[in-house]
């Protein structure tokens, strides 16, 4: 009788260790392969990213968006020229070299709002070379082999009893189901930042067309400044993917099964958690709100 449940011990024994091995096997090669390509995706420009799209932006920008700063450009020299006017005593001391300031400002708010594209397309591409120089910089790798962090895993398991073996057949469906999910947060931030981008270029014209005005200014100067956070976004996320690999480079191998994939289950949790936070601190750091 006792030999009976043995074989039906080690049966199921058996059947669970094929399970978690083939929860195990390529666990994290769908998160590896997505952080793998981030330095390439962040390395990108908008329009080598997805030129038709960025073909459509730009016309919108051109044949809709100019056409209103133009008319916003109009408003606001009128308002500038007029408050430039009356603050000097009702024009009793009005001063010749204002209408040549006031000409400047026309001057390089029409050329602001005509180059808006270039301009934006500039910021973006001195963010684009910050990536791509952190990414060179950067040399950890972020490919997670669990022959190297975890040791033999056969021989564990093995070692192992049946209920031992249940919590940790559970532990790795829990962690299967997961890992997809993660790896779509992490494309989720690459192309919602990408899709940002496309949206500050589409509309650009209009808070340039404010800059030249004190009192307006406020509106294009924030846009500036969050042209110049979106930009340097990408260098924030380098910044998070370098640290992944560094903390995925750290685990050492070890008897304990469990404690290894919690641990490279947790570091993977806390970079999507980062890069879901790269934008704010991003924000944060330029002032733009």
């Amino acid at each position: 009788m006792l030999n009976i449940l043995d074989i039906i011990t080690d049966w199921i024994k058996g059947i669970l260790r094929d399970c978690i091995m083939g929860n195990l096997d390529g666990m994290f090669d769908q998160i590896n392969s997505e952080v793998g390509e981030v330095a390439a995706n962040v390395g990108t420009t908008p329009a080598a990213w997805n030129a038709g799209v960025f073909s459509m932006i730009r016309n919108l920008s051109d044949n809709v968006v100019v056409p209103i700063a133009g008319m916003i450009i109009t408003f606001v020299l009128c308002y500038e020229l007029i408050s430039m006017l009356m603050e000097k005593n009702n024009f009793h001391d009005f001063e010749t070299y204002a209408i040549y300031k006031w000409v400047l400002k026309a001057f390089i708010a029409v050329y602001l709002v005509t180059h808006t594209f270039d301009i934006t397309m500039a910021i973006f591409e001195m963010g684009q070379n910050v990536v791509q120089q952190s990414a060179g910089i950067i040399t950890g790798t972020t490919s997670l082999d669990f022959a190297t962090v975890i040791g033999d895993v056969s021989a564990q398991l093995e070692a192992m009893e049946l209920g031992e073996l249940f919590g940790l057949l559970v532990e790795t469906m829990l962690l299967k189901i997961t890992m997809p999910i993660l790896s779509f947060c992490v494309m989720i931030v690459l192309v919602g930042r990408m899709i940002e981008i496309y949206i500050y270029c589409s509309i650009g014209a209009i808070p340039f067309a404010t800059m030249t005005n004190r009192e307006w200014g406020q509106m294009g100067q924030n846009y500036l400044r969050g042209l110049v956070a979106l930009g340097l976004q990408g260098f924030f996320i380098m910044i998070c993917v370098a640290i992944y690999a560094v903390l995925i480079g750290q685990i050492t191998s070890g008897t304990n099964l469990h404690i290894a994939i919690w641990q490279c289950a947790g570091y993977t949790v806390l970079l999507c958690f980062s890069l879901f936070k790269t934008g704010s601190v991003s924000r944060s750091i330029f002032n733009a709100h």
